[in-house]
Formats: structure tokens, sequence, C-alpha cells
């Protein structure tokens, strides 16, 4: 039978209770975490957020008429319009791309994987400016398509074309590197169930992984988005700086700023600048449910 003696058998072989724990996970004084923080606060505030602020303040300086009067010229139209055009037609060529080139990595295993990925990464490790004139050396004049491309009226350096490629160039990664890891940690379980229950490839993909990559392909998505309207680099090698036709915001606002039109400037500017806090609401948006999906499949 149990008796008193045997829980005090049993007191005896347990372990001893470990000690608490401190709940600081560093040992530093509390004065180098502040001093930490404030360097980290005012390296932000003169970095990102005077200047920011700087723009607004510099493009309102001389009225609200003369600001909006900046955006009432033909060639700042044709250069939001040309931004929004290469937007429009870059990203959703990206997001085919990207999708198809994270499912490649994130779901088969091949030869030659760990070079595709390279691939991927290459516009990160290349500067934009570089890739520009690659664009100019395949499709220029002097190019060894160059003849016949001018023979049949194909323009792409210093046309719509050539920005378009040159932005989808510098923003294919953003997608692909966003759903890659994504996709990884998900596994191929439920595609595996789905085509163990007859469903077909597209029905798997549009039923199952889409809707399981969906915020990670938004958050994508709107990275890419905000690259592609704020490129300058391999956009001002391709475009001729043709005013009213090949400029985009970026180029205008350089245009501007060099004819000493600087309320023109910083209207444009600012315009680019709001573009991008609208971006940074929606990224911290989809960080929230993308960042709690992500946790839920990892503990899953």
């Amino acid at each position: 039978m149990f008796d008193e003696s045997d829980v005090a058998v049993y007191d005896s072989r347990r372990p001893p209770e470990a000690p608490e724990l401190h709940t600081r996970p560093t040992t530093e004084r509390r004065w180098v975490k502040w001093t930490l923080i404030g360097i980290a606060v005012a390296f932000m505030l003169l970095v990102l957020v005077l200047p920011l602020v700087l723009v607004f303040v510099e493009a309102f300086k001389k009225g609200v008429d003369v600001y909006f009067k900046s955006f009432s010229d033909r060639s700042a139209i044709a250069a939001i319009q040309l931004t929004l055009l290469v937007a429009v037609i870059a990203v959703p060529m990206n997001l085919v791309f990207g999708v198809a080139a994270a499912w490649c990595v994130a779901k088969y295993e091949f030869k030659g994987k760990a070079f595709l990925t390279t691939l991927i990464d290459l516009p990160f490790s290349i500067s934009p400016v570089v890739s520009g004139m690659v664009y100019v050396l395949l499709f220029g004049a002097q190019s060894l398509i160059g003849p016949w491309l001018k023979a049949h009226d194909i323009e792409i350096v210093f046309a719509v074309p050539g920005i378009v490629l040159a932005t989808m160039f510098v923003t294919f990664p953003f997608i692909a590197r966003e759903l890659v890891p994504l996709m990884q940690a998900q596994g191929n379980v439920d595609e595996e169930a789905a085509i163990s229950l007859g469903a077909t490839g597209w029905q798997t993909f549009w039923r199952v992984t889409l809707p399981n990559i969906k915020w990670g392909l938004l958050y994508g998505v709107l990275l890419c988005n905000a690259r592609a309207m704020g490129e300058f680099g391999a956009v001002s090698v391709l475009s001729g700086h043709i005013r009213g036709k090949t400029n985009t915001m970026p180029l205008h606002i350089e245009i501007l700023y060099n004819e000493y039109n600087f309320a023109g400037a910083f209207a444009v500017a600012s315009l680019l600048a709001m573009l991008a806090l609208v971006t940074l609401l929606l990224k911290t948006l989809l960080e929230f449910r993308f960042g709690a999906e992500l946790a839920g499949t990892r503990r899953h």
C-alpha cells in the first residue's frame, strides 16, 4: 500500500527546483541600453526623418498654389503617367516570374538549384547603372541585333520597352525572395494531400498554394512596386532623358533640380515620398499578418 514513507522517498528523489531566472535578456547596465537606443533614434531622425520632412517643407515653401501648379506641367504629367505605366507592366511580369522561380526553388530538388538561386539574387549585387549599360549593349544601335531592330522599326533603347526591361531586372528578386522562405517553411504536405485527393496541378495551385502564400505575395508585390516607381540608375541609362517621353518621375526631378526649379523638383519628390509613406504603411500592416501566418506555419 501507498503510505507517507513513499512520499518521503519520492520527495527525496525529486530534482531540486531550478532557481528563478532574471527576465532581462542582457547583463548590460540600464544606461548602456538607453544610450544605444538614443544613438539609433538620433541616427534615424538625422538620416531618414529629417530629409523626408525637408522635402515637404521645400515643396510647400512657395505656397500651395505653386505646389499644385508644378503638376500641371505637361512634362510632369507625362513623367507621372510613364512611371505608373512602367510599374503596371513590370510588377505583374515579376509577379509571374517570381512565383514560378520561388515554386521551382522551394518545391523541387534538381541540379543547378544553387545556381538558379544565385541568379535570382544577381540584381542585388549589380549596380543598376551597369544593368542599364548591359541592355544598351544588347539592344543598342551598335549591338549585334541593333541593325535588325532598326530595320523593323523596333525601339527598345531610349524608349518605353527599354525602361520596362531595366525596371523588371532591378525589381525581379523582391517577390521571389519573399516567397522562397515561406514556401520552404510550409513544405509540400498540403499540395501532396490535394493531389492524393484527385486535384489537378492548377487546382492545387489556385486552391492550396496561392491561399497559403497570399500575404507573402502581397508583401513582395508591394516592395517590387515601390522599387519600380523609384528606380533611377538603370532607367537613367536607357531612357535617353527625352523630356515628356522617356522621363520617369525620378528623372524628371533631376531635370527640374538641375534647372534650379526647386519648387517643382521638391513637389514631384514629395509625391514620390507620399507614395513611399503609403507603401510603408501597407508594408507594416502586411508584416503583422504575414508574420502571424509564418509563425503559425512554423508551429505546425
